[in-house]
C-alpha cells in the first residue's frame, strides 16, 4: 500500500507528459503545415512550370556536363526506342568520351520561337504558312509548354512573347501580315520612284533578312527562355535571303550558343520563286534539326508531325568532356552506332557541336517584356 502515492504520482507525471509532448508535436505540426501553405516567393516568368521527374539528375548535374539529345530513326524514318548506352559511342574533337548517363523518351517541356517570313516572296503563301503554323501549334502545345510568334522580312518583329496561352498565340499569328514595299505592284516587282510610305522603314519592307532575323531569335528571345527547356525555333522561309547584315554561319553560332534546334519548312512561291534548299539544310543540319521542303498540304503536315516527335521523342546522352578547358572554344560533337544490328539501318539526328563555356560569364542577354 505505500507504494501507491508513488504509483500514483508517477502515472500522473506520465500523463502529463505525455500531454505536454503531444502538445508540442501538434504545435510542431500546426508550424509545418504554415509553412508549408505560406506561398514561395514568386518566380521569374521564365521559369514557371516544374520539370519531369525523370530529369532531376540532369539538372543537378548540367552544369558539369554536356548534354546531347538525339533522334534515331531507321531507312523508313520510323523512330527506334530501344537503344541503349552500350549501342553506341560519343566523341568530342575526335576523341571518344565516357558516357555518365544515357537516357530514353526525354520528354522536357518545350520553348518554340515560329519565325514566319513575310517578305515579297511569301506574299502568296503567307495565307498558308499562317494557317499551317496555328494547326502546328494547337497539336503540339501542352501546360507545360510555351511558344512566341515572330514575323521578319528585311526587320525582325516580335509578334507575341513567350506564352503558354493558346489563344494569344493565335491572334499573333492573325497578325501577321505582308506589307507591300512603296512602288510595289506584285510578283516581287517595285517600281522606282514612288515616295516612300511615311513612318516605315520602306528599304526594308519586302526584303529578307533571315540570318538577321535567326540571330536576334536566338540572342533576344530563345537564349532568355526558360530554363532546363527544349529550345527550338521553327522557321518558315523559302531561304532566299537579300538583306541579312549578318552571314549564315553567324547565325547558326548563335543558334548553337543558344542551344537552340532550328527545324526549317522551305516553303516558295511556286509562280515565281524558289525554295534555296541547300541553305535551308544547312542552318538546320548544323544545329540539329531537320529541313523539309513540302509540296502539298498533306507534305506540311507530315513534316510538323515528325517536328512533333523530333520533339517529344529523344534520347538524352550525357558525358564530362575530356577537354576540361574553359575557353569558349568550338567542340565538334559525333556520335556512333557501334551495336552492328543498328549500324546498317539507323541515322541519328543531333546537333553537331557546342561551344565551351568560359571562366568569365558572358553578359546578361536583355529580356523583352512578355505577354503571357
Amino acid at each position: 500500500m505505500q507504494y501507491r502515492p508513488l504509483l500514483l504520482s508517477l502515472v500522473i507525471f506520465l500523463l502529463v507528459c505525455g500531454g505536454v509532448a503531444s502538445s508540442s508535436l501538434s504545435a510542431n505540426n500546426e508550424d509545418s503545415s504554415t509553412q508549408q501553405a505560406k506561398p514561395s516567393p514568386s518566380p521569374t516568368p521564365r521559369t514557371r512550370e516544374e520539370l519531369p521527374q525523370d530529369s532531376d539528375e540532369v539538372i543537378k548535374v548540367e552544369t558539369n556536363l554536356t548534354n546531347i539529345f538525339f533522334t534515331a530513326a531507321d531507312k523508313n524514318k520510323r523512330f527506334i526506342s530501344d537503344l541503349k548506352a552500350e549501342d553506341i559511342r560519343v566523341f568530342e574533337d575526335g576523341q571518344p568520351q565516357e558516357i555518365f548517363t544515357f537516357q530514353t523518351n526525354i520528354d522536357l517541356p518545350l520553348s518554340l520561337a515560329i519565325l514566319i517570313d513575310t517578305s515579297a516572296s511569301e506574299e502568296r503563301t503567307l495565307p498558308d504558312l499562317k494557317v499551317a503554323g496555328r494547326a502546328f501549334l494547337e497539336n503540339l502545345l501542352r501546360n507545360k509548354d510555351e511558344a512566341a510568334i515572330v514575323s521578319f522580312t528585311g526587320e525582325t518583329t516580335l509578334e507575341q512573347g513567350f506564352t503558354g496561352n493558346l489563344e494569344r498565340l493565335r491572334r499573333a499569328i492573325d497578325r501577321v501580315e505582308f506589307i507591300p514595299p512603296s512602288g510595289y505592284i506584285g510578283g516581287g516587282v517595285v517600281v522606282n520612284g514612288t515616295p516612300p510610305i511615311s513612318g516605315t522603314n520602306q528599304s526594308l519592307a519586302g526584303s529578307t533578312a533571315i540570318w538577321d532575323a535567326v540571330w536576334a531569335t536566338s540572342e533576344e528571345l530563345i537564349g532568355a527562355s526558360a530554363e532546363h527547356t527544349r529550345r527550338a525555333i521553327i522557321l518558315l522561309t523559302d531561304g532566299d535571303d537579300t538583306s541579312s547584315r549578318l552571314k549564315i554561319d553567324e547565325a547558326i553560332e548563335r543558334a548553337q550558343k543558344a542551344d537552340a534546334l532550328i527545324y526549317a519548312i522551305g516553303i516558295g512561291d511556286r509562280y515565281s520563286f524558289n525554295v534555296n534548299e541547300g541553305a535551308l539544310r544547312k542552318i538546320a543540319d548544323r544545329t540539329g534539326g531537320r529541313a523539309y521542303f513540302p509540296r502539298h498540304e498533306r507534305d506540311l503536315r507530315d513534316a510538323f508531325d515528325q517536328i512533333q516527335r523530333d520533339l517529344r521523342e529523344q534520347y538524352l546522352v550525357a558525358y564530362s568532356p575530356s577537354n576540361k578547358a574553359r575557353d569558349g572554344s568550338y567542340r565538334k560533337i559525333e556520335i556512333q552506332v557501334i551495336n552492328p544490328a543498328f549500324r546498317q539501318t539507323l541515322k541519328l539526328n543531333y546537333r553537331s557541336g557546342y561551344f565551351a563555356k568560359t571562366t568569365t560569364p558572358e553578359p546578361a542577354v536583355r529580356k523583352r517584356g512578355q505577354d503571357r
